[in-house]
């Protein structure tokens, strides 16, 4: 099969070809159709996130399924399938309980952990594909079918935990990056009030365009201040932070009305300080929200497939310009999604 492999760090993506995975006992191998693109997998490629390399990289699939290993039951070859991101265990009993980020095994990730789907074909423990519900035609729009797992998803995910309700004011730090500008969306589709803080000037339009009701440019104002002023002084219920400085951790604090909710996404990895007596009397809090269960991934298909939202995937190039594609992420120039067609 072909496939683009990462043999290190800062390497260019290699076109080479390796054997035809086949499946064995409990496993299954799809054939590739798209693969998304997104800053997850650049910092691998950048070095940020250590793997063993040489790797094939890529986890937001739209794939069809080519073969089954002994003992699996629940797909079948032709079913539609994309990949859920961690390689949980299915069977402890934060998986039994729908709970499968905060599986104990912790098996890592796919496309880091084990080879992904930048590739013709992927094999994967069968319980880890995720068989697209019947009424989603996968097949009609399959970048924008892969990219659900995690662009979309995420954001869908993040609207139940922190109880987001119509009305309520809402804003989003890292708006324009391709999570970040579904985030938009989905709160805009919740029917909350949304502010985009954003500090690429040339992505405040596809914020609007996107559902933002107002833009803040972190380059210009502070944060927190700009914050309350659009609130008139009251504060926001929802900070949602895709940055994850303490800069803009401690801004989104500061931003925070009563009863706000900051809520921290992947990518957090610096301490940050609040006043916590501040908290205490607006009774504040803050949540950590961690990539998103297999349910939640099927209800925003549902979502798709009812017309409610669409995924934005702006650039789809063919398997052999992942360079580019990757250059592009790395500097930002990415709106929504990119993703590589495989098929």
């Amino acid at each position: 099969m072909k496939a683009m492999l990462l043999r290190g760090p800062n390497m260019p993506f290699e076109p080479v070809q390796l054997p035809d995975p086949a499946p064995g006992p409990g496993e299954a191998v799809a054939r590739v159709i798209t693969c998304g693109s997104g800053l997850t997998i650049q910092h691998v490629k950048a070095g940020r996130r250590k793997t063993a390399f040489p790797r094939v990289l890529g986890h937001e699939i739209a794939a069809e399924i080519v073969a089954v290993g002994a003992g699996v039951t629940s797909l079948k070859v032709g079913d539609g399938v994309t990949a859920y991101y961690y390689l949980n265990c299915g069977h402890c009993r934060h998986c039994l309980a729908n709970l499968e980020p905060l599986c104990a095994a912790d098996g890592g990730n796919v496309g880091i952990e084990c080879d992904g789907g930048y590739a013709e074909y992927i094999k994967l423990p069968a319980h880890i594909f995720v068989k697209f519900p019947d009424a989603f035609d996968w097949k009609a729009q399959p970048a924008e079918a892969g990219v659900i797992t995690d662009a979309l998803a995420t954001p869908y995910k993040v609207l139940r935990r922190a109880g987001i309700r119509g009305a309520e004011t809402v804003a989003v730090i890292g708006a324009g990056g391709g999570v970040g500008i579904h985030q938009v969306m989905m709160a805009s589709w919740a029917n909350a009030r949304v502010i985009a803080v954003e500090v690429a000037g040339d992505k405040h339009a596809a914020c609007r365009a996107a559902g933002a009701d107002e833009i803040v440019d972190p380059g210009r104002v502070d944060i927190a201040a700009a914050l309350r002023d659009l609130t008139h002084g009251a504060g926001v219920d929802v900070v949602i932070d895709y940055v994850c400085t303490a800069a803009t951790l401690e801004a989104g604090a500061k931003a925070l009305g009563r009863r706000g909710r900051l809520v921290i996404l992947g990518g957090a990895a610096q301490p940050f300080s609040v006043a916590s007596r501040a908290m205490l009397l607006a009774e504040q809090s803050i949540l950590g929200s961690r990539y998103v269960t297999r349910a939640e991934i099927l209800e925003t298909c549902d979502l798709v497939a009812g017309g409610a939202i669409r995924p934005l995937v702006t650039e789809l190039r063919p398997l052999a310009d992942a360079e580019l594609i990757h250059d592009r992420v790395e500097r930002g120039l990415v709106t929504g999604r990119a993703a590589l067609q495989v098929a």
